[in-house]
């Protein structure tokens, strides 16, 4: 039994990564009970869609600016180190989150300011974490870890929203503090396990300084000789700018378009958690099948295939006026974005050379989370001008026609062996 696992889930077969992925899972359900409670305590502040937006654009605000020499950064540092280091900031940020609601002072600029400082950590956090997995389990069994992250992320966020209902049916005044403080501990499984593991495929660092221009030029260079990487980057700043952030708007959903004559505060917190219950139960699907099948070969057709199921649920999404539909079209948009993200990070991964790869996920998270601060907001002033429908299918079409062009483009650029 041990050596099928193994053969079906070679990252496993790393002990390394087995520490670092089971604390992982652990801290990212504390994690994502936070990114449920949230929103969902921000639009009960203030009761704007574009208050949602804003908090969003605090929190990928700080990927805009410091992705890319985060990338160029993390080439020079431990990566391991530079996790953990990156971890404590955020687990101190949701400490601090915590009191604040569980004081009862907390107000709308405190979350965009905390938002902000988590923001700030994630742009290194990421790009040192995806740049740490070849180093725990090596070049062969990369994909399979890159899928199994994907699937412990997913499986989060089933069980988070699935925890945060009965925590505020139980702590109605302040539940989410505690949400908080649970997220705050959840952080000690990933911290603990870090300093127990040892990256054996790391390459050896050079001592040199950071020379920021020049090997932003480096990475530069390389993107216009590889032609194929760049537009999948170029993907991924379309999605992020124009589909990503139509998630942040799932209280909308929840408390105005499937509203019902008799709803209490109980009731919208239970629909709200079905249906971040729901995106995560689409995405751990499409994670896990990844996970099951990545020694398959990693095919266009499966990016094209994320797109369009996202693209397709988003749009129909503001017209469902059923929760089980609504959660149905959900968990649609959640497969969608985890088959598209994981087929991106693993082509991109697998093509980049070891010396420029911290770098080019640097800068291919700034298209893809950088540019939605921007996206945030946009998404949330539509929807408060207009309305949720007409921001979806606008989005949408945009998407469709954007990302029809780059796969044509893409296709060319690799017949040509760009």
């Amino acid at each position: 039994m041990p050596n099928s696992l193994s053969r079906r889930f070679p990252a496993l077969a790393s002990r390394d990564f087995s520490i670092f992925w089971t604390g992982h899972v652990l801290s990212l359900i504390g994690t994502s009970m936070q990114n449920t409670a949230l929103p969902l305590l921000a639009y009960r502040l203030s009761g704007r869609p574009l208050d949602l937006g804003l908090i969003g654009f605090a929190s990928a605000l700080p990927t805009f600016f410091l992705a890319i020499p985060g990338g160029v950064v993390v080439e020079h540092l431990d990566k391991r180190r530079a996790v953990i280091g990156a971890q404590v900031v955020m687990m101190l940020n949701a400490l601090v989150l915590a009191i604040l609601t569980l004081r009862g002072v907390i107000e709308t600029w405190h979350i965009v300011l905390f938002s902000l400082v988590l923001g700030i950590a994630i742009a290194f956090e990421i790009p040192a974490r995806q740049s740490m997995l070849i180093e725990l389990v090596g070049r062969d069994a990369l994909p399979n870890a890159i899928a199994l992250q994907s699937t412990g992320f997913n499986l989060s966020r089933i069980l988070g929203p699935a925890l945060v209902a009965p925590v505020l049916l139980t702590f109605p005044e302040n539940g989410e503090g505690g949400i908080f403080l649970i997220n705050t501990i959840s952080f000690l499984s990933i911290i603990i396990g870090l300093f127990f593991v040892r990256t054996r495929y790391r390459s050896a660092i050079e001592p040199t300084p950071v020379a920021l221009l020049p090997e932003l030029k480096e990475g530069a260079r390389y993107l216009r000789r590889s032609a194929a990487v760049g537009l999948l980057i170029l993907t991924a700043g379309t999605f992020g700018l124009l589909a990503f952030p139509i998630i942040q708007q799932l209280p909308v959903v929840s408390q105005d378009l499937l509203r019902q004559a008799g709803d209490t505060k109980a009731t919208v917190d239970a629909r709200n958690s079905l249906l971040y219950g729901a995106q995560g139960a689409g995405a751990l699907i499409a994670s896990f099948s990844l996970a099951m099948n990545s020694a398959a070969r990693v095919s266009e057709g499966r990016l094209r295939a994320g797109q369009g199921a996202f693209i397709f649920a988003m749009v129909l999404l503001p017209f469902a006026r059923l929760p089980a539909l609504s959660a149905l079209l959900v968990a649609a948009m959640g497969w969608g974005a985890v088959t598209m993200m994981a087929t991106m990070n693993t082509l991109i991964q697998l093509a980049v050379p070891d010396g420029l790869r911290g770098r080019i996920f640097g800068i291919y998270l700034w298209a893809l989370q950088g540019t939605a601060p921007f996206g945030s907001l946009l998404v949330g002033w539509m929807t408060q001008r207009w309305n949720l429908p007409v921001t979806t299918v606008i989005c949408g079409a945009l998407c469709a026609l954007v990302a029809a062009v780059i796969q044509r483009s893409r296709a060319r650029s690799l017949s040509l062996g760009a």
